[in-house]
């Protein structure tokens, strides 16, 4: 049985105040030049970014990872696009509009993390 205590605290960004604004500010940024398209599906998210910002998507994915591990990522390079896919975890579920919210957005959350949706 999982320890449900423990489960909620493994959903959780490690970034400190400081580092959470600059992190929902640089996603902004990403999206606004290069965000062409998003989907959500219930705990799912897809993110189509324009080719030529594959570095900074590489950045971005990193950059969460470190911070969320508890959320999972994927990058698929398309004809002229790169996807991200980012999957959260069932525990997430109530969260999860608020969780996504900053990757699809092109300005910054006043809200959450990128990668918790708490506030800060």
């Amino acid at each position: 049985m999982t320890d449900v205590r423990l489960e909620a605290a493994l959903i959780a960004c490690t970034l400190d105040a400081g580092d959470f604004k600059k992190r929902l500010a640089w996603i902004a940024a990403l999206n606004t030049s290069w965000l062409r398209d998003h989907h959500l599906d219930d705990l799912r998210l897809e993110l189509v970014y324009a080719a030529d910002a594959r570095d900074q998507v590489v950045q971005m994915v990193r950059g969460e990872q470190a911070c969320c591990k508890f959320l999972s990522f994927e990058i698929r390079d398309e004809p002229g696009a790169v996807r991200v896919v980012i999957v959260a975890p069932e525990a997430a579920r109530e969260a999860a509009a608020t969780l996504f919210e900053p990757f699809q957005s092109k300005a910054p959350n006043k809200t959450g993390c990128g990668c918790c949706g708490a506030a800060a």
